[in-house]
């Protein structure tokens, strides 16, 4: 929203207010002060919008909460999803796009965590949500799946490649070991189709909208929270603290 309309929208809300004052002079007064001091009306604006955000966001975890037990089994336990750490007590399923910055910013934390908690059993969810070649990089994860490659040094390599374009993707998931030929046969490619489809459903079926998406439990992250999910990951364990 601009500065005029939220000027106008502004005034319009306080203008009931002059009315009932009498002040016939109060809303040019109030214009006055607001073109005088933009800033604590800009601040006033993202206060509202914060809460607004706030509220849809706790909205959307309602209904998922909701929809849980029945998607429970397509989150955590799909055999065509890559799981780290597949004894761990604790389930944290993360939807990502290689290609979203927010997802590569958190990328390092989340193989760290991986690394240093055998007890959190991590679902990798391809969410490509940036088109083909965000895509065509989720394939080639599958493939290694797959093929039984090092599905997580690929998604690290991915994560860290700059720029992450169709060539790149081909040369690191070879250098990995993935038969890029048969990742590209007609079968292969209907069946990651089929995939892909089925975790977008599952995506939108949990209210996500942008990448990356955490769940751990009843508890959603929705955004790049480092903090929110490992807090989560310990109140799921009954810890307390970081």
């Amino acid at each position: 929203m601009n500065f005029a309309a939220v000027l106008a929208a502004a005034l319009a809300a306080l203008s009931l207010v002059a009315c009932q004052q009498q002040d016939a002079g109060f809303d040019a007064k109030v214009k006055a002060y607001l073109m005088a001091h933009p800033e604590e009306l800009r601040a006033a604006l993202d206060n509202m919008q914060a809460k607004e955000e706030a509220a849809e966001e706790a909205a959307a975890d309602q209904k998922a909460r909701a929809a849980l037990p029945a998607l429970r089994n397509a989150l955590e336990r799909d055999p065509r999803d890559f799981v780290a750490n597949p004894n761990g007590k604790v389930t944290v399923t993360e939807f990502y796009d290689y290609r979203c910055p927010h997802c590569i910013n958190i990328a390092p934390k989340v193989v760290g965590l991986i690394r240093s908690r055998p007890d959190v059993r991590f679902v990798f969810k391809e969410m490509p949500i940036f088109g083909a070649t965000s895509e065509h990089a989720a394939r080639a994860a599958f493939a290694a799946k797959q093929q039984g490659k090092d599905y997580l040094g690929l998604y690290e390599a991915f994560m860290g490649a700059r720029p992450l374009d169709d060539a790149a993707i081909d040369r690191i998931a070879a250098a990995k070991g993935v038969d890029i030929a048969q990742m590209n046969a007609p079968a292969t490619q209907a069946a990651d189709a089929q995939h892909l489809s089925d975790v977008a459903d599952l995506f939108k079926a949990l209210g996500f909208e942008g990448t990356p998406g955490f769940v751990v439990g009843q508890t959603f992250i929705r955004g790049e929270d480092f903090d929110g999910l490992v807090d989560a990951i310990n109140k799921a364990e009954g810890k307390h603290g970081g």
